[in-house]
Order: C-alpha cells, then structure tokens, then sequence
C-alpha cells in the first residue's frame, strides 16, 4: 500500500528488478535507429548557452540509438535495479534530485529502447507547422499533456479486454511512457493518472533536468487494487535551464461547495531567455457518463482559480487536462467562452481551425468500443500563439485492437504543442 514520499526505495528495487534483468523471449524485434524527428529553431541567446556546454541543456533531435544492445541499462538500474543497489548502496536510500548524477536524454532513450527490442516499433507521428507572423523570435515552448494510464487501473479495473495482459507489464510499460517523453523533448510535461512518481517519474525525470510537483487524488481508485503504488494523481514537470518557479498552488476541486476527489496543479513560470511569465495548469477532472454537472462545476471551480492566479488574464496561461468531457459538454463550453480567453490548441488541426480532434482516447471494455475527444491543451489566445502541434495516430496505426498495446502505453494518446508569446500580445476584447 501507499507509504510517504521519502520511503526507502529498497523494496522497489527488489521488485522491479526481474524487469531488466528478464530472459528476453522471441518477437518482433523493433529497429534501434528510428527516424530523426524534426528539430525545433533555437534563438541565438539558447545557441550562445548551448555553445557554454551547460550541464542541463538538452538537445532537440532524437539522433541514432547505434547498436547498443548490450548495455546494463545504468540510467533506469539506478532507479529500479536490485543488481544496482546491491552494488551501489546509496541507491538504498530515499531518492533526493539534489544528489542524482543528470543523465544524456539519448543515453536514456537508447536504454528503453533496449529494453523493449522485442516490441513492435514506437509510432511515428509528425508536427503540423501552424506559424504566424505575430508568434515570438524566441524559442517556442513544448508542452506535452498526457494521461498515462495509472498502473494500477491499466492492470485492474479498466478491463482493456482485446489489450494483452503482457502488453500492460509496468517494467516495459514504463519505458514505452519514457520513450514517448523522450522523442518529443518537452519543456513542460502534465501528466495524469501518475502512480509511480516516486519511484520512476520523479527520479528520472529530475536527473534529465526537470523540477516536478505531484498532487494525488485525496481517495485514489488505484488503492482499491492489491499491490498498488500508492495514489495516482496529477503530476507537472518542467526545465529548470528554462523557466523559473515564481508560485505553486495545488488546487482540490470543489463542486458546489463540496470538496471533490479531483485536482490540479498550477504554476506560475518566468522564462529564463526572454524574462515573460505565464501560468500552466494540469488537472484531471471526474469520469462517467451521468457526471456532467459535477464536472462542469469542477470546471467553473478550476476558472475561478485560474481567474486569480493570473490577475484577471494579465499572465497568460496554458491549461492541459483529460476533462473526460466531450466539446459538446458544459465545461468545454465553461473554458471556451470564459473571460480568461481560452483556445483550444487543436482546433486549429482541423481545416477551418474550430473542431476538436475525432477522438485522443480510444480502447475496447468489456462495455463495448469508446472513442471520445477528451483531453485538451487551452492557451490565451490574446497572448500566446501555437507554432506547431503533433498530429494525431490514425485508426491504421491505432489497430483494431485500439489501446493501450504492444505499440502504445497508455488509452490516451499525448497532445504536444509548441508555443510562443505574441510580441504585441492582443486586447482581451
């Protein structure tokens, strides 16, 4: 069961070490050098920085994993590995970022690839360039929103019924998460769904250059399960080399007047290079059909929050959550015609730039099939501009067997989106 943050990690590395140190078995092997994703523009001030070799820096091209198949997987060892602990007896205490050696994010990535060679190739999706000529000459921001999938859940009460139950195994599932995070190199990162924070996410993430915040949910659904991990929740990552943390506020959803089982985080950041700040939030609000008031005042009570953090809209803001609400619900019609001037990113994939995506989840339950557009990145329109934001799999590449899969970790398919302030940010009205 749950035990606090500072736990000891022995007992999580004991068990998660039969997962890199398995028998690998026969099956389709994926190829080690994917294609290079597409690098992002660097301003002069981060190409001087780069230039400097600063210890946190982190480049923007997923270049070739080579052909180290061989490796001991020394990055995630020192997180889950028993054989690593054995030798290393530091790692038997709880995990402090301040004393964790950062990593090479393609070292990382060459070691989770490795250790799911035996998967099918990772999807390949591509951004979808949206630029204007009022976007900002500096470096856009990457946000990355994504429900993960709580382990718990995926092994226990979703019934993913025509998902594999190895497909679910936590000590390739993670890598699969990790792979993800890793091509798309994001500056920011929401997270739902989080269950293993502690003891994967936080970790690794802060040796890659992140400061995380982690808020679960008050009466998780994952401490239902036997041998959980503890609570899920809702989990924001960002770069220290990037921004600066000016305020942090989490935030218990309340719905008329009473306090709900939902959360958000909210961040106020200051960017490092061009000294403009703004808010990002993360929430996950109440699942079910039946649940639409509730998470319409879940909603209403999440603006009026966000409504005094940002002074009324003066600081701009980003929003990304699973809302578990279609755009024809009460609570998308909350944010999108709320005071605070909220777009949805990616409405503008569509041809005429105001239809939500088909769908950003899509499984199989023992219920029946479900593809709902649920999850959202919102932005200040009157502030902030999309530069690019990454296309959506097609049901080819879902498969008929939907998700989670073998190719994919989560029901939830990741939003990324590259954004940049307005050099002469508009009036609100």
């Amino acid at each position: 069961m749950y035990q606090s943050p500072r736990r000891l990690c022995s007992a999580l590395l004991l068990r998660d070490a039969p997962g890199l140190r398995r028998t690998l078995v026969p099956g389709p092997r994926r190829t080690l050098a994917p294609p290079v994703l597409g690098s992002r523009p660097k301003s002069p001030q981060l190409q001087a920085a780069a230039a400097s070799g600063a210890a946190r820096s982190r480049p923007r091209t997923v270049s070739s994993m080579g052909n180290g198949t061989s490796r001991l997987y020394s990055a995630l060892a020192k997180t889950v590995n028993s054989s690593a602990a054995a030798q290393h007896p530091e790692y038997l205490v709880s995990a402090d970022p301040e004393h964790l050696e950062p990593i090479d994010p393609k070292e990382l990535l060459e070691e989770c690839r490795a250790v799911l060679h035996t998967r099918p190739p990772r999807y390949q999706r591509d951004f979808v360039d949206l630029r204007t000529d009022c976007s900002s000459n500096h470096s856009p921001i990457r946000v990355m929103q994504w429900n993960i999938l709580a382990q718990a859940l995926g092994e226990g009460k979703d019934n993913f019924v025509q998902c594999p139950v190895e497909a679910l195994k936590w000590e390739e599932r993670k890598c699969l998460i990790l792979e993800e995070i890793l091509a798309y190199q994001p500056d920011i990162l929401c997270l739902q769904e989080v269950d293993h924070y502690f003891d994967t996410f936080q970790p690794l993430l802060s040796r890659l250059g992140y400061q995380g915040t982690f808020f679960p949910k008050p009466w998780s659904p994952c401490l239902d399960v036997e041998h959980n991990n503890g609570p899920d929740g809702c989990a924001l990552f960002f770069l220290q080399n990037r921004f600066k943390l000016i305020s942090s506020t989490n935030i218990r959803l309340t719905a008329m007047t009473l306090k709900t089982n939902q959360v958000a985080i909210a961040q106020t950041l200051e960017c490092k290079e061009s000294g403009r700040q703004f808010c990002i939030a993360v929430t996950h609000l109440k699942a079910r059909t039946g649940w639409e008031r509730f998470r319409s005042a879940q909603g209403c009570d999440l603006l009026q929050n966000l409504q005094n953090i940002t002074q009324g809209a003066k600081i701009p803001l980003i929003v990304c959550g699973d809302f578990n609400a279609e755009p024809t619900e009460e609570v998308y019609k909350h944010f999108a015609s709320s005071s605070l001037n909220l777009n949805s990113a990616y409405k503008l994939l569509s041809p005429d730039g105001q239809s939500e995506p088909p769908y950003t989840t899509w499984k199989i339950r023992t219920s029946g099939e479900c593809r709902h557009t649920l999850d959202y990145i919102w932005y200040s329109r009157h502030a902030l501009s999309v530069t690019s934001a990454l296309d959506l799999l097609t049901e080819e590449q879902i498969g008929p067997n939907r998700l989670p899969s073998f190719h994919y970790p989560s029901d939830h398919l990741s939003l990324v989106c590259d954004f940049s302030f307005n050099e002469e940010p508009h009036e609100l009205f």
